[in-house]
């Protein structure tokens, strides 16, 4: 009996499972996880995996055991080469293939790399991504050790934070004019600016990255456009991540920088579904990827009960994000997508504030930096389509709960 195949074994992978088989107790269903793990936490994988602070078993999201008592065959460490969807076959990387009734592709993303020519197959210069990943960036967790991270994203700041927490020092690299560019206000970008220099991170900016070098195969430095030459035992990159689309794109199913879903998660084929990083969902009128755990669990959910039952109301993101560095929890609420205007909040500790985006008077984003209560209230309007005036926001003296 053909039954449902999942494709990826990650967050999206893990919900759609358990949402599938509490609505349906006997459709076969299989995962396929080209890593030899069962799906686990990726966020933690940087900061308390990497430093010790968490167990490997402790990111797992469920016990290897859960998924044989569920009656869920995970096969993990094979890879799905193709999609046929004319036979309703799967063909894996062992060289067997399996049918399928319905599909759900959880495929994820992968990091960009840098190309061959600046990275000369050295050793020492790590991405962050994968369990392994992070098992190899922990071995260069050593005090007095230097580290240069390319890449000034949340994905570098957070690992440029674990670095120097743990003693490292640690030079971070950005070719745009300001880290947090491409996601953030300059409010924002200047506040964690402070935060890591203070923390004695040297952030250099509006400057990339010409090429490693390297000795004997090992990294010993980067040079930079301007020529400066930094010393590093170790690199880190985080320069964005890249959907894992081309299993549908090979198939022809529809894809635009993403696997394009409906309300019910289903692709261009009723059939397939598609959830996570590697889909793209309208969000007001416009085709959006969130890159986000909250996002692969919704739509993973939604794309679980549909499949079940045939009926769901259709998905509406709820965007939200967070970023752990050193005691700073930035949580971000809504996008901040088309923001004219940013509205600066003081925070009643030195290291807490938020940043109010609006998009012509109309509240669209927050970003709260250890400021919980400003952003569970903001993230209940902006989710409402009511609104906090630029006015109101400013004061600190109102409650904003009273505005709820």
């Amino acid at each position: 009996m053909a039954g449902v195949i999942v494709i990826g074994a990650g967050q999206a992978a893990a919900s759609f499972v358990a949402k599938f088989r509490s609505l349906d107790a006997d459709t076969p269903v299989t995962v396929f996880g080209d890593e030899p793990v069962i799906p686990y936490q990726r966020p933690p994988l940087s900061k308390k995996y990497a430093t010790g602070e968490m167990a490997r078993e402790q990111l797992f999201l469920r016990p290897e055991q859960w998924y044989t008592d569920q009656n869920i065959d995970l096969q993990t460490g094979v890879a799905v080469t193709s999609i046929d969807r004319d036979a309703r076959v799967v063909h894996l990387s062992d060289g067997c293939s399996a049918a399928w009734s319905k599909l759900v592709i959880t495929t994820g993303s992968r990091v960009r790399e840098l190309p061959d020519t600046l990275t000369k197959g050295l050793s020492g210069i790590h991405y962050m991504r994968t369990l392994a990943d992070a098992d190899r960036f922990g071995a260069e967790l050593q005090p007095t050790r230097r580290v240069v991270i390319v890449g000034g994203g949340y994905i570098g700041l957070e690992a440029a934070a674990v670095c120097a927490a743990k003693g490292l020092k640690v030079t971070l690299v950005e070719a745009a004019e300001r880290i947090l560019q491409r996601v953030a206000c300059a409010e924002t970008s200047d506040w964690f600016r402070k935060l890591h220099q203070a923390e004695g991170v040297e952030i250099r900016e509006a400057v990339g990255l010409s090429q490693f070098e390297g000795q004997e195969g090992k990294l010993t430095g980067a040079t930079l456009a301007d020529g400066t030459l930094i010393e590093a035992d170790a690199a880190v990159v985080g320069i964005g991540i890249i959907p894992n689309t081309e299993l549908a794109a090979d198939c022809d199913l529809q894809v635009d920088n993403g696997i394009v879903v409906n309300g019910q998660c289903q692709t261009s084929d009723a059939d397939i579904y598609a959830a996570g990083d590697c889909a793209v969902t309208d969000f007001k009128g416009l085709p959006t990827r969130l890159e986000s755990v909250p996002n692969a669990s919704d739509q993973a959910t939604v794309a679980g009960i549909h499949a079940a039952t045939g009926d769901v109301p259709g998905y509406v993101a709820k965007p939200w994000f967070w970023s752990d560095q050193f005691d700073v929890k930035l949580q971000i609420a809504g996008l901040n997508r088309g923001y004219t205007d940013v509205v600066v909040r003081a925070g009643n500790t030195p290291r807490s504030a938020s940043h109010f985006y609006y998009a012509d008077g109309q509240l669209v984003a927050i970003d709260a930096m250890n400021s919980p209560r400003v952003y569970m209230i903001g993230k209940r309007i902006i989710e409402a389509g009511k609104n906090i005036l630029p006015e109101q926001a400013a004061d600190t003296e109102l409650e904003l709960k009273s505005l709820m």
